[in-house]
């Protein structure tokens, strides 16, 4: 199984990231890699790059939907690949309560993917749909589910626990956690260099923060769902329960409106009037634009207001870790997030900017799973 080849699939909203791995004495090496982006919209375009870094396939194309994209990504990357993959791995953002696990995909799988719509209708019905394209044009590979939520399975009670009547915990009604994929590339990132008290920000049109003692998740920022925690792009974040219940009562939203509202309409959008791009804000706020720069503020503040939160959990903290397309490539919002926190021990020399790497984590998670599946 060591020279099969396993691809990868990480969609989003409008993209769908991919690569294919195949293992070499250490590690997974991507042969292949790229991204379908604007899909659903008019300026639609597709990439594929060489083990390398060099494109092998760009093109402007109208991409109608995942589905429509992951079948002109399968169309390309078979004209350079030696053979079909063994194993398609995707990333699900959720598996509700029943799925707490990396797994193979199974009728049964599907099944409670179903049953746990609710949890993520904006994202659970897409993976479904790609997971069905998938299975169709790769009939003979093992497909397997990677959650992003598994990676918090550590964490206690207490901090997964929500302040609401025990019937709604027992429904499943708690704090999951995500970005967990991005995570555990950071863990596996670190290895044993790792110190045991750690904070890692994912920053990007998603966002969230991870508080770990000793490798694994003790606390992070998102909740039952990826609209919670620091304020996003386009999604609210926390927010004061009561004004969801004052909006609901005051123009009258059902909950698809509800949702609309704070998933596509809030965050850094909303404040700024109409720009959810931080490379764009930081422009406009560098020609003093108030909007601009108030979001921006209210953006990092959330950040270091967790930061701080997050060195009070563990008693002190060791290593901060940015990553994710902001945090990555924003100084702007790395120093406003960090900067001043030496009063709490967070000195320069702790703080690291790491890429995250999904799609190499799931292509590890997969093929570990078909290992151990042959040795049953």
């Amino acid at each position: 199984m060591e020279d099969k080849l396993i691809f990868v699939l990480n969609s989003g909203s409008s993209s769908l990231k991919f690569g294919v791995y195949r293992r070499d004495t250490t590690d997974e090496m991507a042969v292949l890699s790229g991204s379908a982006e604007g899909i659903g919209h008019r300026n639609g375009r597709l990439q594929i790059n060489s083990w390398a870094g060099n494109p092998l396939v760009q093109r402007d194309d109208i991409l109608q939907s995942q589905s429509d994209a992951l079948a002109k990504v399968a169309e390309s990357i078979r004209e350079h690949l030696p053979s079909e993959p063994a194993a398609v791995g995707h990333r699900i953002v959720h598996g509700g309560p029943k799925l707490v696990a990396h797994q193979l995909i199974t009728p049964q799988v599907l099944e409670k993917l179903h049953a746990a719509t609710h949890f993520a209708p904006l994202h659970i019905p897409q993976a479904l749909a790609l997971i069905a394209a998938a299975q169709a044009l790769f009939p003979s590979a093992s497909h397997f589910a990677c959650f992003d939520d598994v990676f918090h399975q550590t964490m206690p009670e207490v901090a997964t626990h929500l302040p609401l009547p025990q019937r709604y915990f027992l429904a499943g009604v708690r704090r999951y956690g995500f970005h967990g994929l991005s995570y555990e590339s950071l863990v596996h990132h670190f290895g044993e260099q790792l110190p045991a008290r750690a904070i890692f920000a994912h920053l990007g049109s998603g966002a969230s923060l991870c508080a770990l003692r000793n490798r694994v998740s003790i606390d992070t920022t998102m909740s039952l769902t990826p609209t919670g925690g620091i304020p996003m792009s386009t999604r609210s974040g926390d927010i004061d329960p009561g004004v969801l219940v004052h909006i609901l009562r005051a123009e009258q939203l059902d909950p698809n409106e509800l949702e609309e509202l704070i998933n596509h309409r809030s965050g850094l959008f909303a404040i700024s009037k109409g720009e959810s791009d931080v490379k764009a804000l930081e422009d406009r706020a560098r020609l003093n634009d108030p909007r601009a720069k108030l979001a921006l503020d209210i953006f990092c503040i959330s950040i270091r207001k967790f930061i701080g939160a997050y060195v009070a959990l563990l008693g002190g903290v060791d290593l901060l870790v940015f990553t994710g397309g902001i945090g990555e490539h924003s100084e702007y919002v790395r120093s406003a997030a960090a900067g001043g926190l030496e009063c709490l021990g967070l000195t320069a020399d702790k703080i690291k900017i790491v890429c995250a790497e999904e799609e190499q984590q799931i292509a590890r998670h997969c093929r570990q799973l078909i290992t151990n599946i042959q040795s049953d």
